[in-house]
């Protein structure tokens, strides 16, 4: 009885939910290996195509000096701590968006008669490692912007990078949560989904400064896209709150993260729950 417990335990259903997702991984990878030079020529042309953002933001500092009062440097730095996070999300867990055709086609129930996660068959689905030229991306401008600020790099600051990428890969990953489980409701609400996270990261790029104050409080108390990079990003280049928050919230990204991957769990159950076989 100890180990059907230990079987069924939340823990182990997670961790086998994990392997099965690297399974599925593994899978996809060796089928876009086995045609090199196409997946080399798809990378490299994805990378081009994210890079026009970036040269979107050169081009208008030709004309100015500075955008919402943040340098070009300051500005590559939200570009890349939010690239890098999205990318990750976007790499790992992108193909949720896919959830509303799957229920549309049948082809959900599939995945139920798996004695797998259903979350980890869809997220690993069609694996797109092309995907990873996104993150090197955002990766190569962050790199660029830490060597052209001008700041003192304490210890907090660097360690703060760092909580601000992986809290916002979390961030961003329970977004794609949340609409893969709100297209259990809404089949045709891929868009929508994209307007968040897609959107989300463009939104992140620029500076809060330039934005409506109303604006920065819905993606801070309603969707918490600030805690990606805008609250703990103005606490390392030194810049002021616009909506004037205390400083704590400056390092509150991982505690919002737990809670928001609470919640999306949660939203997706509901919707799991909420979904009826097709009958075909």
């Amino acid at each position: 009885m100890a180990e059907t417990r230990v079987a069924e335990s939340p823990v182990a259903r997670a961790l086998w939910g994990l392997r099965a997702y690297g399974f599925i991984v593994r899978m996809w990878m060796r089928s876009t290996m086995a045609y090199r030079a196409s997946f080399a020529i798809v990378t490299v042309v994805s990378g081009v195509m994210t890079f026009a953002d970036f040269a979107a933001i050169m081009i208008m500092f030709a004309h100015v000096d500075a955008l919402g009062g943040f340098s070009l440097p300051e500005v590559a730095f939200l570009y890349g701590t939010s690239t890098v996070a999205f990318g990750l999300s976007d790499l790992l867990l992108g193909n949720l968006e896919r959830v509303g055709r799957r229920v549309r086609d049948g082809t959900m129930d599939v995945l139920l008669m798996r004695p797998v996660p259903v979350l980890s068959q869809i997220a690993a689905d069609q694996f797109a490692l092309r995907r990873v030229s996104r993150i090197t991306q955002g990766a190569l401008v962050l790199g660029w912007a830490l060597w052209r600020l001008e700041t003192d790099w304490a210890p907090w600051k660097v360690l703060m990078i760092a909580m601000m990428i992986f809290c916002g890969f979390v961030i961003f990953g329970c977004v794609f949560v949340f609409g893969a489980a709100f297209q259990f409701f809404a089949q045709d609400a891929a868009e929508v989904q994209n307007s968040f996270t897609y959107g989300g990261t463009t939104l992140l790029q620029y500076p809060p400064t330039i934005f409506a104050k109303d604006l920065v409080r819905g993606v801070t108390f309603v969707v918490p896209l600030a805690f990606v990079n805008w609250l703990p990003a103005l606490r390392v280049l030194g810049r002021d709150d616009p909506l004037g928050l205390p400083g704590w919230v400056d390092f509150a990204s991982p505690a919002v993260a737990l809670l928001f991957c609470a919640l999306a769990g949660l939203a997706w159950r509901t919707g799991l729950r909420a979904y009826r076989s097709t009958g075909s």
